[in-house]
């Protein structure tokens, strides 16, 4: 059973209460909760991944996601998004109930995870034709090219996926996750596998899902970006949550667990 810490980890979110609460009033006041966890713990085994977690994110707000390998980061966005079940406390997406309303909240949601889930021997534009056909969205040639165009893989859309290199299929993913037009956006280490400019796209998605009034949570071991493109943060240690808030105020305990080399 999980306990309480009392390190100085834990310190940094006590010393967060008041704010925390503070915006959770005014963004009740202001517009609706889009993401919400309260006492949320997953455990593999004998091993708690996530211990008593707890937040809420307002709609339209962009959050990094941060912390050391194995703090808990994916297995906070897969709970958040569905595919995996919490063993204790609540997950709410947009005032719904993640378990008891699960196809409802699935409807608003889309995860981009570790894993891509494309169909390697199909090419790129009849990967990205199954989704619009489950989705019942735009299925022409043109709208797929499109979708291929803006993550940089239009000269490539009649190639098998099994040709694709890693990055390449991280773009293919992301697309896929644009096709959703989802009102929450959990991005599981965008910025994995890509080069540069591969970064770049992801600056600008990140830009055009917050200016659609998109909430975004997204896993990142790139804090300057993080900061640069985030408004609020949240930092896992070994399954807790020990900070969050506004990610340029980042106190440098929290920044230290979840610190890390930019990359690019």
């Amino acid at each position: 059973m999980p306990t309480t810490s009392t390190g100085s980890s834990t310190q940094l979110i006590e010393n967060e209460d008041g704010h925390e609460h503070g915006l959770s009033r005014k963004a009740t006041m202001l517009g609706m909760i889009a993401v919400s966890a309260e006492g949320v713990c997953r455990r593999y085994g004998r091993r708690w991944a996530l211990v008593d977690v707890s937040f809420e994110v307002p709609e339209a707000t962009v959050v990094m996601v941060a912390g050391r390998n194995g703090s808990g980061k994916s297995t906070l966005l897969r709970t958040l998004a569905t595919a995996i079940r919490p063993d204790r406390g609540t997950v709410r997406i947009l005032g719904r109930h993640s378990q008891d309303e699960r196809d409802e909240v699935r409807e608003t949601i889309a995860l981009l995870d570790h894993y891509t889930h494309l169909y390697e021997p199909l090419t790129a534009l009849e990967n990205l034709d199954i989704v619009a056909r489950f989705l019942g969205k735009n299925r022409s040639r043109e709208a797929l090219l499109a979708l291929l165009e803006e993550v940089g893989l239009a000269d490539r859309a009649e190639d098998p996926i099994g040709t694709f290199s890693a990055g390449m299929r991280k773009r293919l993913a992301i697309a896929r996750v644009l096709q959703q037009e989802a009102r929450v956006v959990l991005l599981d280490e965008p910025y994995g596998d890509l080069d540069p400019p591969g970064f770049l796209l992801v600056d600008g998605i990140l830009e055009r899902l917050r200016a659609s009034g998109a909430t975004v949570l997204m896993a990142t071991h790139l804090l300057q970006r993080g900061r640069a493109l985030c408004s609020r943060a949240l930092v896992l240690e070994s399954g807790r949550l020990v900070y969050s808030g506004a990610a340029s105020e980042m106190p440098g305990a929290a920044a230290n667990i979840a610190g890390f080399a930019e990359g690019a």
